[in-house]
């Protein structure tokens, strides 16, 4: 990672110096398996692949320096149904990315791979343009190529500090003296989360050991072959020099105490561990009877390190401007690098990656995942999900309860089941047993349901308090706002504002309501997630204003009172003025002699109000809508209800590549420009762009899109869906997606697990179009 981002720094044109500390390829690297599987879980995330295949091939001819490119493809077989339906989903996915991959009989499987036990394999995908590379050799290449546009490299160099000044880069201390710098880049692997630590940024990463079986030479081996992935097992096996390389991911690895990787481990290994390997063993004895009689060459024990999802880290700290990441691969580093350490570069030098790349930002997790003692138990089970079916619904079990909604212990005595979001706990549905996970019709279905129909018969409460909430404050709030806001918050005080933060391209940073309390002092609401990433966009950019911009979101709890009893709970409570408040327009009250502000407007479009108290009152206020008949409801009856009536949320409609016009939101930005990204907006307005985000009602209700999926219109891929459910106001499957020439009405069709589902194309949403249920 570090030699990719030098290389890319240093054909970007920039003064670029790499600092070891023992010898390149030491930690990790150099045993690396290497495996480079273009497909990945995002259209972007398997781009950045694809271009590390481009790179390492033209690696060669540009310095010379072979990289040890073998392309012999990879073979994902399944033992089960449900592992079937997964790989079967990455093929539909890897057409829609461009990347060539066949369902294949169990029969032709065993034919590519002759030594395997094909005895209970019921299917398997093939994809020819996988491979793997020579690890040490591409940091050879890279550093060749490097050096020649100028880059310098210093080994045994340690890093001694990082110098700051106002909160950005100055400098580093290392071994050998001081070097002056505008940014830092940290590709310390294993070491990141200590190096980050210099310059006070979080970098939550934890390594774990991690195996592989190496064997002599065997028979049936000639030449190379391709990666068997057999991940019903949990294992990864390819042949290496004669043998067999057997690796693992197990269900839950073993993570490595603080202080054992110390500055001097460099090229070591941990000890041997065969009980813990044991079962993997085992496994692999199934699938391939020729190791009972092979010679075992090493059981190679070294270190990897994981992050609390799953995901690298990529980008500019929160806490430091000028430092930023490059880490935290979860064993995807030789795959990943070329592309990561490009985009790293981009962004060093042109303030932003050259595609989104939001779910490997750095500035992602909440400070609560950076203790010890969260990382050590959630980086084992990071490792094991790398092979677990990532069943729909699929949660987490360790590092839990680390946030707690002031209603929790409300919510748990009334059956919620929670999921994680930024550390919080927050309700996904109320009632019923603990769920058995599948592909097909979820155990919540009937639970979800029934909180739909509450919200849409009579009023249901929706818990936003795990909402990042900001305020700024000040003589020049609006000012800024209207800045770095896109949408129309010059509205006088009293109003709610939906709008967008741009970048310079017009994409989406954010998206969030503004509620403009006072003349000198808005209320931001950011997604749960957002938070971080939000308030360090806000500060950047505050610099000549006279603002104080803080985070209250632990200060404030709210609710959302929502349905068409949600006038008559109001009147009954004490709290009738909420019915005078016009839509998207604030005001306060009192619920249960607790103060509150309310907000007229609605995520699901049912009528009601997103209603702000303290967090200490939010109990007496939930107890009296709740007496008077207002039930809770969790996040997928939200979901389901957003996707009904289209809207966009980040992270799935939104994102960085995406602008207001591509997602039909021009109507919430200003004409008169003013802010970031209008320019770049007004670029695309004179091009005519159309929207492409689309609605789809599919006609067979055992469909179960859960996004991701193409969509074609004959047997051409048109677009993917983006968020989807069921529609249980519309009752039918329901999908949000991106797509262009599409007509209202349309008929296409929707490859679920190689399956293909009709829907019909709406321009619009699919439940109230005219929004007059949500208003009324």
């Amino acid at each position: 990672m570090g030699c990719s981002t030098l290389y890319h720094l240093a054909k970007f044109g920039a003064d670029t110096v790499l600092l070891e500390r023992n010898k390149l390829t030491s930690g990790t690297t150099w045993h690396s398996a290497a495996q480079v599987r273009a497909l990945r879980s995002s259209r972007n995330l398997t781009r950045m692949i694809q271009y590390s295949v481009d790179l390492y091939s033209q690696l060669e001819k540009e310095t010379g320096q072979s990289v040890g490119w073998i392309q012999k493809g990879s073979l994902s077989i399944a033992t089960n149904q449900d592992r079937l339906t997964l790989i079967r989903r990455q093929e539909a996915l890897a057409h829609a990315y461009g990347i060539r991959a066949t369902s294949i009989s169990p029969g032709e499987a065993a034919e590519r791979w002759p030594l395997m036990n094909s005895e209970d394999v019921i299917g398997a995908v093939w994809s020819p343009e996988d491979g793997r590379v020579s690890p040490s050799d591409v940091c050879a290449a890279l550093v060749k190529g490097a050096k020649s546009h100028g880059a310098k490299i210093f080994e045994d160099t340690g890093v001694t500090g990082i110098l700051t000044e106002n909160g950005k880069v100055r400098g580093v201390e290392t071994t050998q003296g001081t070097i002056r710098c505008d940014a830092v880049a940290i590709c310390s692997g294993l070491w990141s989360r200590e190096v980050g630590a210099l310059a006070g940024a979080e970098v939550p990463l934890w390594p774990c050991e991690h195996f592989y079986l190496l064997t002599k030479p065997i028979d049936g081996i000639t030449g190379n072959m391709p990666t068997l992935s057999d991940h019903d097992n949990y294992l990864y096996i390819r042949d290496d020099s004669g043998g067999l390389l057997v690796g693992c991911f197990e269900p839950m690895g073993k993570a490595i105490a603080p202080g054992v990787l110390d500055e001097n481990f460099a090229f070591g290994l941990l000890p041997e561990d065969w009980d813990h390997f044991e079962p993997m063993m085992i496994n692999a004895l199934h699938r391939l009877p020729a190791l009972e009689t092979a010679e075992v060459k090493m059981l190679l024990n070294g270190p990897e390190s994981f992050t609390p999802d799953g995901s690298f880290m990529l980008g500019e700290t929160a806490e430091t401007r000028g430092l930023f990441l490059g880490c935290g691969m979860n064993s995807m580093g030789v795959a990943a690098g070329g592309g990561a350490g490009m985009n790293l570069a981009h962004q060093i030098v042109h303030g932003r990656t050259a595609y989104d790349l939001s779910e490997a930002d750095a500035k992602r997790f909440a400070p609560v995942f950076n203790s010890v003692q969260h990382l050590m138990a959630r980086a084992p089970e990071i490792l094991g999900t790398h092979y677990e079916i990532p069943f729909p619904g699929k949660q987490l079990r360790t590092a839990r309860n680390l946030r707690k909604l002031p209603l929790h212990d409300t919510y748990a005595q009334a059956g919620a089941k929670f999921g994680q979001f930024y550390g919080w706990e927050r309700p996904l549905y109320f009632g019923g047993t603990e769920p058995e996970l599948r592909f097909g019709r979820p155990d919540w279905h009937d639970a979800v349901q029934a909180e739909v129909k509450a919200a849409h018969t009579l009023a249901a409460i929706f818990d936003a308090s795990s909402f990042g909430k900001i305020d700024v404050t000040g003589p020049d709030a609006e000012a800024f706002l209207l800045k770095v806001c896109s949408g129309h918050v010059g509205r006088k005080p009293g109003s709610v504002i939906y709008t967008a933060m741009l970048n310079e391209r017009a994409t989406f940073e954010s998206d969030l309501t503004a509620q403009r309390i006072a003349v000198d002092h808005y209320r931001l609401f950011v997604g749960t997630t957002a938070i971080k990433r939000d308030l360090a966009w806000l500060h950047a950019h505050a610099n000549g204003f006279d603002v104080s911009i803080n985070d209250t979101t632990e200060t404030c709890a709210v609710l959302g009172l929502m349905g068409p009893q949600a006038a008559r709970i109001a009147t009954e409570i004490g709290a009738a003025e909420l019915n005078d408040l016009g839509y998207f327009k604030i005001g306060t009250a009192k619920i249960a002699d607790k103060p509150i502000r309310a907000a007229r407007m609605s995520y699901v479009g049912e009528a009601g109000w997103e209603i702000t108290m303290r967090s200490e009152d939010s109990q007496a206020v939930y107890d009296a809508l709740t007496a008077a008949g207002a039930t809770p409801a969790g996040l997928y009856a939200q979901t389901s209800m957003r996707i009904e009536k289209g809207f966009c949320a980040m992270g799935h409609e939104l994102d960085g590549d995406v602008t207001p016009i591509d997602a039909g939101l021009e109507f919430a930005t200003r004409k008169s420009g003013g802010f970031i990204g209008f320019d770049a907006l007004q670029d695309q307005r004179a091009a005519g762009t159309p929207s492409k985000i689309i609605s789809l009602t599919f006609s067979n209700k055992a469909a179960m899109p859960l996004g991701h999926e193409p969509i074609y219109a004959g047997d051409k891929i048109v677009g993917q869906t983006s968020s989807a459910g069921y529609g249980f106001r519309v009752d039918a499957p329901v999908a949000l997606g991106n797509a262009k020439g599409l007509r209202d009405g349309q008929q296409v069709q929707v490859d679920i697990a190689r399956q293909m589902f009709d829907a019909t194309v709406t321009l619009g949403p699919l439940y109230d179009p005219t929004g007059e249920r949500m208003r009324s």
